[in-house]
């Protein structure tokens, strides 16, 4: 007798038309793990390490691919262990991006070490000008040297090469060059958004009302400012001035 038997003949097995025995352990989908804040925490500190400049959330969520609410979270999760275990160094949110900051408190340790008394300060020419582009801009350099009474061209080169403002194109009307503040300027000053400036309009002349005086002035007629007569007694062109080419020389009483 031929004992017959159910088993699929090799030769006669359609591979397209066969299905996979989900059962193997070979064909189970293997999902990967959703990773946490804590799980990218060290990522992130490496991240902050390198950055020379504040690092947006967004930036770093790409990095390690994960979702910004996270790497938010992680960042939250960061700072309040620093401020926690009392480090010395912070972590902040400024200018846009998050970096690592020495704390206040040891202000005068890391100035002494450092700059060995030989910080850059910025002229107080160069901090009006700043405080007048950080509040006005975009301004233009005119509008800013109306706003302070003098020239402002070498100190708005100086402002320039620190990085601390940048030219925002022209202006559509005068065409002159715009000025804004960098976010440099914002880190240097501890800022988030322009919107951390303390209120300084009460102290500020309004460029407005400073250009309509001087349009004022300009507008006004010479003729009013100007003698009746090129002839007249005042003028330094006539011939009874002391001033005129014309009028005899003064002569010596001890010379006649």
């Amino acid at each position: 007798m031929t004992e017959s038997t159910d088993a699929p003949d090799p030769d006669n097995c359609d591979p397209e038309n066969s299905e996979p025995d989900n059962s193997d352990p070979e064909f189970e989908l293997v999902s990967e793990p959703v990773r946490t804040p804590e799980d990218i925490a060290g990522a992130v500190e490496a991240l902050l390490m390198l950055t020379e400049e504040p690092l947006p959330a967004a930036t770093m969520a790409a990095a390690l691919e994960v979702p910004v609410d996270t790497v938010h979270q992680a960042l939250q999760q960061l700072r309040d262990f620093y401020d926690d275990t009392n480090r010395g160094f912070e972590l902040r949110h400024l200018g846009g991006g998050w970096r690592y900051y020495t704390r206040v408190e040891h202000a005068d340790v890391i100035s002494a070490y450092v700059l060995s008394g030989q910080q850059s300060r910025l002229s107080q020419a160069a901090l009006e000008t700043l405080s007048v582009i950080a509040y006005r801009q975009p301004i233009s350099r005119a509008r800013v040297s109306a706003v302070r009474g003098v020239n402002v061209d070498g100190v708005v080169r100086t402002l320039l090469a620190r990085d601390l403002i940048a030219e925002s194109g022209a202006d559509g009307e005068s065409g002159a060059m715009l000025f804004v503040t960098t976010d440099h300027f914002l880190e240097r000053m501890g800022l988030d958004s322009l919107d951390d400036l303390p209120p300084l309009a009460p102290r500020l002349p309004e460029v407005a009302e400073m250009e309509e005086e001087l349009a004022g002035l300009a507008d006004s007629d010479p003729a009013e400012a100007a003698p009746d007569s090129p002839h007249s007694p005042d003028s330094p062109d006539s011939p009874d001035s002391p001033d005129s080419p014309d009028s005899p020389p003064d002569l010596d009483p001890q010379q006649g």
